[in-house]
Formats: structure tokens, sequence, C-alpha cells
């Protein structure tokens, strides 16, 4: 068994493999979780994707199995986590990392359509919603472990696109800081810490195909730091709250955002 910080541990990444090439925040968890000791299931819609991360994982000689569901469905999610426990036996980590939705939840309250205002809270909220649901029980049995939900600087301060609301996406990722601590005061006394990352203006695969590199540098130019994040900053973060050096840490939000929630923007 590889040791690490994480040894030992049975580990399920959702939304584990990127949208575009390169490392994107749920990939970046899956590999850091793999070199410190985890046995990682990797869960994404597209399988060959995650396959691609897999190879990556096992050539550096971790171990890891790749799981195609859609993390919406109730039934793919309980097939993730039995899955999981007919491979490896147990469950010790849930990182909920799927997030995002359709191009019409980008609209004002007053544009926004019924349909997409739900898309955007069943991907963003009830898909952490479901996989909690599957996974403390097994995590019970386990006696004990690490939930990590992935959230956003939308949903804490209220971030506006300079061309689009975000008001969908916004109110989505701010119930997910509230499924957190809920579940947190919920499960504390059987040894289930759930906690959320807030992650900022990171430079995603998906983010860096979209974007130009005008853009990208009045992005970097907003955080106080003045540097971009990566999937990497996350990743660690999420080793942290996965690891037993976090043993006493519960229903918190852990900005991963370069100061840009703490820290005030000087004048321009």
């Amino acid at each position: 068994m590889r040791q690490g910080r994480l040894a030992g541990k049975v580990a399920i990444v959702t939304g584990a493999a990127p949208q575009a090439q390169g490392i994107g925040n749920g990939t970046a968890v899956a590999i850091l979780f793999a070199r410190e000791g985890a046995r990682v299931v990797l869960v994404n819609r597209s399988e060959r994707r995650a396959r691609e991360v897999q190879q990556t994982i096992e050539a550096e000689g971790g171990d890891c199995m790749v799981c195609a569901a859609d993390v919406t469905n109730a039934h793919d999610v309980e097939r993730m986590v039995e899955t999981t426990i007919e491979r490896y036996g147990k469950l010790d980590i849930l990182h909920n990392n799927v997030g995002g939705g359709p191009a019409g939840q980008r609209m004002s309250i007053v544009e926004v359509s019924e349909e997409d205002w739900d898309a955007s809270m069943t991907v963003n909220l009830k898909s952490m919603m479901l996989c909690c649901k599957y996974s403390i029980p097994r995590m019970r049995e386990a006696g004990g472990g690490s939930i990590i939900n992935a959230s956003s600087v939308a949903g804490a301060i209220g971030l506006r696109d300079p061309k689009t609301s975000l008001v969908a996406y916004s109110t989505a990722k701010a119930g997910v800081s509230g499924l957190t601590r809920a579940l947190a005061a919920d499960y504390a006394a059987e040894g289930i810490r759930v906690n959320c990352i807030i992650i900022g203006m990171v430079e995603t695969p998906l983010v860096v195909a979209r974007q130009g590199e005008e853009v990208l540098e009045k992005r970097r130019r907003a955080i106080p730091l003045q540097t971009a994040g990566t999937g990497w900053d996350v990743g660690w973060a999420a080793v942290y709250l996965a690891s037993d050096e976090s043993r006493w840490v519960t229903g918190i939000d852990l900005p991963i955002d370069g100061g840009q929630m703490r820290i005030l923007e000087r004048p321009r």
C-alpha cells in the first residue's frame, strides 16, 4: 500500500475528468488523493475522459477505477457508491466536484426560465445531496469519513459576470454552503466531517479554452495575490480536508481564491 497522508483510505471524486485538455479541479484532486495513498473512484459522465485520468494515476503507481455516472440521477449515484464498496470494501472520502450548468442559467432573475433555474439547482446542488445521501450510510459503516463539497465565490459574495447575471448559479452555490453546514451538524457525532471549498477564479481547462488572453489577464489582476489559481491549489486544500490532519475541522467554508473574498480590492 502506498504511504502518504491518505494511506488506507478510499475516496470517490465526482467530475474527476476535465471538460477540455489539461488539469481541472477534479482531476487535480483525484491525482493528489492517489499520490497520497488513497484508492480513488473516478466518477464522470464521459468514461473516455475518466480513462485518461486513470492512465495518469496508474502510471504513477496509484490504485483507481472508473465509474461512468450522472450524479444528478439517483440510480447512478447509488450504483456509484455500491460499486465502490464492491471494489474496495469501504468508503472514507467523498469529494463533490460536479457543477456548472446550462447557458440559460446565466440570465437575470426576470429573464431566467423555470427550466434553466431548475437545471442549475439540479447540477450544482441536487447532485451533491444525492451523493451525500448514498455515501453517508457507508461512511457510518467505516466509522466516519470526510465529505468535501466544491462551491464558488459566486455563491459567497454575489459575484457578477460583466456580461451576464449569475443569479441561478450563485443561488445554487450558496445552497452548497448551507447543505455543508446542515450535514456537518447532523453527522458530527458519528465522525463524519463535512466541509466546503469556496473556489475563486481558477484557470481550469474549460475557462482557458473559452476565454482569451485579455480576459484571463483581467481576471488575474482582479485577484489580490495577483496570480492565477490552478486545479492543484484546489487539490491540496482537498487533501488537507480529506486527511486526518483536519480531524477537528467540520462545517467550514474554506476559500481558495487568492484573497478575493477576504481582502479589499485596491482602487483602480
